[in-house]
């Protein structure tokens, strides 16, 4: 299953290379051979790809590989030093940490047998996997933004009028706080990874002892949101408030690693109203938009992402219950404050964690009935979701009393038949029934 699971991901990754060099960039296998030797883009994200990496290790090995780490990025500090040739806009460490996830595997195949060697390539995958998750990222991000040259979020915003709105509120709010609330949020919404692995590593803290990954993990569950979700964006292209009813195409435009390609006149938005005016209700249209904002809206995988750790840090100690919740507030808070989401984009991000939570738990328990009912309804009502905003949006708008609370309902719907499902798989089953005492035959 692990082979076939890594050949499936090589082709997939080779795809996309072959699809981002159509458009004239570089695909996620040439950025992670980059980055093997020039400044990564993000080294932070290379360490904690060693950390998952680092779990299958005893203390001793990870002590060595975190110093040979360190070592590698020094070394490579003082040749660009000496070389006179700095980060060149990455960061100027995390090579290292690349190296020794890669001697890592080389060790697996060549020094260990066995179930040994199994485990140590599952550790290396993870580490690498998460790296590739980011390279993917970026690069079905470009793809959406050039392949689908008209975006809906005339649809989702006329819709979003049945919940009020609430990213032109959220967005007053944090312009209220001023600095302070919006460099909180901000770091916390730009650090979600960093909150998944702190969880992935306390999940995961019995592997180098007990010699195997516990089923049901955080990480599995990012990497099949991430996999699973992207799909949506070529089927519901949004760009998000800040894009398409403020300045944020100007100032993506800015920080893009396309934004060379794209020629100044090239903000679209209907009209500068994020998050000062709310937009009419009218007759929705799809609407052209530029070749560089990420069409990447609907669902809000950012929202499916904090969901995911939010259930995964319930059965944790209170600290981590505590961090759990907050880091879903926050993102919640910051998703729709920072206009990168509509109202109706969490509700869809909502039942799509949910459906895929309850997807994988019903797999580890063998797909019983009512897991099975359980995905169905949670796909069923994503579904439904998707056609209404697409079909139904200027309906939803003019009866809000009534579309409102609808939304809300269902997706509180799925949330408790998550709760109850997953509870009772979590309860202990019926005790056997004892067996019958042998009685010893008359002689």
């Amino acid at each position: 299953m692990w082979a076939a699971a890594g050949a499936v991901t090589l082709g997939f990754l080779v795809a996309l290379e072959f699809t981002a060099r159509h458009y004239g960039v570089a695909g996620p296998l040439t950025h992670q051979v980059r980055e093997t030797v020039l400044p990564p883009k993000s080294g932070g994200l290379l360490y904690a790809a060693l950390a998952l990496t680092m779990v299958v290790l005893t203390w001793r090995q990870r002590l060595i590989a975190l110093a040979a780490a360190l070592g590698i990025d020094l070394v490579f500090l003082l040749v660009r030093w000496a070389a006179d040739a700095g980060a060149g806009g990455g960061h100027p460490f995390g090579n290292g940490a690349l190296w020794v996830i890669l001697g890592c595997a080389v060790v697996a195949v060549t020094r260990r047998t066995g179930a040994e060697r199994v485990l140590m390539l599952k550790g290396v995958g993870l580490g690498l996997l998460l790296v590739a998750g980011r390279k993917t990222g970026d690069t079905w991000l470009l793809i959406t933004s050039k392949s689908r040259p008209t975006v809906l979020d005339q649809y989702v915003a006329t819709a979003d009028h049945a919940l009020g709105e609430p990213s032109w509120l959220v967005g007053r709010i944090i312009t209220a706080t001023g600095a302070v609330g919006f460099n909180v949020l901000d770091v916390v919404y730009g650090q979600l990874a960093v909150a998944a692995v702190l969880v992935a590593l306390y999940q995961l803290r019995g592997v180098a002892t007990e010699r195997r990954f516990p089923r049901h993990h955080l990480v599995r569950s990012f990497l099949v949101i991430g996999l699973l979700g992207p799909a949506f964006y070529m089927v519901f292209p949004v760009v998000g408030p800040l894009f398409a009813y403020g300045t944020g195409t100007e100032y993506w435009a800015s920080v893009s690693l396309w934004a060379e390609q794209i020629p100044s006149s090239a903000h679209l938005a209907v009209a500068h109203l994020w998050p000062e005016t709310l937009p009419p209700v009218g007759i929705p249209q799809p609407m052209p938009f530029d070749g560089i904002t990420p069409r990447n809206c609907m669902p809000s995988l950012h929202t499916a992402w904090a969901t995911a750790i939010f259930l995964h840090t319930r059965r944790g100690p209170r600290l981590l219950r505590h961090a759990g919740t907050f880091w879903l507030v926050a993102t919640l808070t910051a998703t729709l404050g920072f206009g990168y989401h509509y109202g109706v984009d969490l509700i869809a991000g909502v039942v799509f964690v949910l459906t895929v939570e309850a997807a994988l738990r019903a797999h580890d328990t063998g797909w019983q009935r009512s897991g099975v009912h359980l995905v169905a309804y949670g796909t069923t009502v994503l579904a439904a979701l998707l056609l209404s905003y697409r079909f139904l949006p200027l309906e939803m708008a003019r009866h809000p009393w009534l579309a409102g609370p609808l939304l809300v309902l269902v997706t509180a719907s799925v949330v408790y038949g998550y709760v109850r499902t997953t509870t009772a798989w979590e309860q202990p089953g019926p005790a056997p029934a004892p067996r019958p005492e042998a009685h010893p035959e008359p002689a």
